[in-house]
């Protein structure tokens, strides 16, 4: 009988991630000029709620049992959907390159393992040194980006603030997730998620004056925002954190800002320098080093 863990789907999943989370800056590229950043996001949210209600649906699946983890989950989903993702989303449209809040974002392995170490979690010296070269690879990708100035490409008290905030938000709900939430469909798991997330963000959209213009761009970026990041890309991640280590996962994060360097040279001509193809292949190397150091143990 064949071990549901070796199967290609399952080891294809952290590839596949890694590649549809990797457009999340080139949506917010076509989506944040026509639209306030917390009124895309709620519109995201309920859109993605419809699409998972009528899936449950037709799929018949449980929901969570006990108010203990539609808490938890709850929980999980203001830090992982609206503190994450508003954080990342007023960044972009408060004029922070793409470069520099996905490098501020792609910390997140380094804080996740020094949390662990200092929670009492066993984060090995292999492990260290694969998120040490992760960490390098992905400061050699964006590096050239810094100091480029111009519009959407400052940094500024207010856009730090906004990055950094998405950088603790998603940190802590990897670490909650994997600590309290027991295994469950990650259908109904999502859709309580984006409920939370949806409830906290609706009173911030309607704080913003600037309206929602429907259009071409906008429209695709919405559709991509809710059927590949969130019915994918966030149903992937919520499976990677309940199968693999905190650190293991958040290693993969450090191959989004270079698959997101690729995407963005083949979509928009960015060039692809020879910085990015070496800081790709170290970062690869790092996330494998991690990978590698959670199994055997």
């Amino acid at each position: 009988m064949t071990d549901a863990t070796n199967s290609p789907w399952i080891r294809a999943m952290p590839a596949i991630f890694v590649l549809i989370w990797s457009t999340g800056f080139i949506v917010a590229r076509y989506g944040m000029p026509h639209a306030p950043p917390m009124t895309f996001l709620a519109w995201r949210y309920a859109l993605s709620i419809v699409c998972f209600g009528v899936w449950i649906a037709l799929a018949r699946v449980a929901w969570p049992r006990g108010l203990a983890q539609w808490g938890h989950l709850a929980a999980s989903g203001v830090l992982m959907h609206a503190g994450y993702l508003g954080g990342v989303w007023a960044a972009v449209k408060a004029s922070m390159g793409a470069g520099l809040s996905a490098l501020i974002v792609g910390l997140q392995p380094v804080l996740t393992a020094v949390w662990l170490s200092g929670t009492g979690g066993q984060v090995t010296a292999r492990q260290w040194l694969g998120l040490a070269l992760g960490f390098a690879g992905l400061v050699l990708v964006v590096w050239h980006k810094f100091g480029a100035g111009g519009a959407g490409d400052t940094a500024t008290p207010l856009n730090l603030a906004f990055a950094v905030g998405a950088l603790l938000s998603i940190t802590a709900g990897t670490l909650y997730q994997k600590r309290f939430l027991l295994p469950c469909d990650v259908r109904t798991a999502n859709t309580v998620q984006l409920g939370a997330a949806l409830l906290v963000t609706l009173p911030l959209a309607a704080l913003e004056s600037e309206p929602m213009r429907w259009n071409a761009e906008s429209a695709g970026a919405m559709a991509w925002s809710v059927l590949g990041l969130t019915l994918g890309g966030s149903s992937l991640l919520y499976l990677l954190i309940q199968r693999g280590a905190a650190a293991s996962v958040s290693s993969l994060m450090y191959l989004v800002p270079p698959c997101t360097a690729a995407i963005a040279g083949v979509l928009f001509g960015e060039p692809i320098t020879a910085a990015t193809v070496a800081g790709t292949v170290l970062t690869a190397a790092g996330v494998a080093i991690v990978v590698r150091a959670a199994r055997a143990r």
